[in-house]
């Protein structure tokens, strides 16, 4: 108990992890990525920055390259055709989705990213995976299945699939509702099975169902309709950081 009071005190542990991540699976195939973080007083993203706990990428090159310091960097890349083969994207603490005071951007927050992309031309070999880390502290009628040791899952959070082979409710209508149960590793067999990487050999993922089933790669590429939002691009671009934890927990 001395230990882990020691630690929240310090805020966190040392970055020391070694066990192997995605990231080891990604560079052994030559699979180009990248984590675009928000900025925050005293370092990168911080508790929301996966790889900043990962001594293999927080004492490397990778970190200040492969991991960024502004998740607005993005918006940049797409434009100069820098996109990497798979992204992960942080939100800052005002484009966040989570309940209670403060600026509503987080929608234009993703209606920017997913315009950016489809109005460019990356738009017809894409998948935008949408995801929120928790369910808000709202009301679930479905109970939560329990697995492991550790908790089990918990509370349903939303998912969105965006991508021009999304699978289609009855022929030509999009609005597909999976009814299959997902969990955030199921991103992760996604990634593996689709760069054929092979896994980390995880309970969760030999678990997980992939996403894989939220496509259908034999229909025509949707053409990409652009989403109205209050905020454009350039707002997002241009905004100084907020340099806020994303969340204070």
């Amino acid at each position: 108990t001395g230990k882990v009071d020691k630690l929240l005190k310090q805020k966190g542990p040392f970055p020391c992890l070694s066990y192997s991540t995605i990231r080891d699976l990604l560079d052994a195939r030559s699979v180009s990525w990248k984590y675009y973080s928000p900025p925050i007083s005293g370092g990168e993203g911080k508790l929301w920055n996966a790889f900043d706990a990962i001594k293999a990428v927080r004492y490397s090159s990778e970190w200040g390259t492969n991991v960024t310091s502004s998740n607005a960097q993005i918006f940049t890349d797409i434009t100069y055709n820098q996109l990497p083969a798979v992204s992960w994207v942080v939100p800052d603490r005002e484009e966040s989705d989570h309940p209670g005071p403060g600026p509503d951007l987080g929608p234009s927050w993703i209606a920017s990213l997913v315009n950016a992309i489809g109005e460019s031309s990356y738009w017809d070999s894409t998948a935008i995976v949408i995801l929120w880390d928790d369910w808000g502290g709202f009301y679930d009628n479905a109970q939560p299945p329990f697995f492991d040791h550790w908790g089990g899952l918990g509370f349903r959070v939303p998912l969105l699939v965006v991508s021009p082979y999304s699978r289609e409710a009855i022929p030509s209508q999009p609005g597909y509702i999976s009814t299959t149960q997902y969990e955030f590793a199921s991103i992760l067999k996604f990634m593996e099975e689709t760069f054929n990487l092979g896994n980390l050999g995880t309970p969760q993922e030999a678990r997980a169902n992939s996403i894989g089933d939220c496509f259908d790669f034999t229909q025509q590429p949707r053409p990409f309709q652009q989403i109205s939002s209050s905020y454009s691009k350039s707002f997002f671009m241009h905004k100084a950081p907020s340099r806020l934890p994303v969340d204070d927990e």
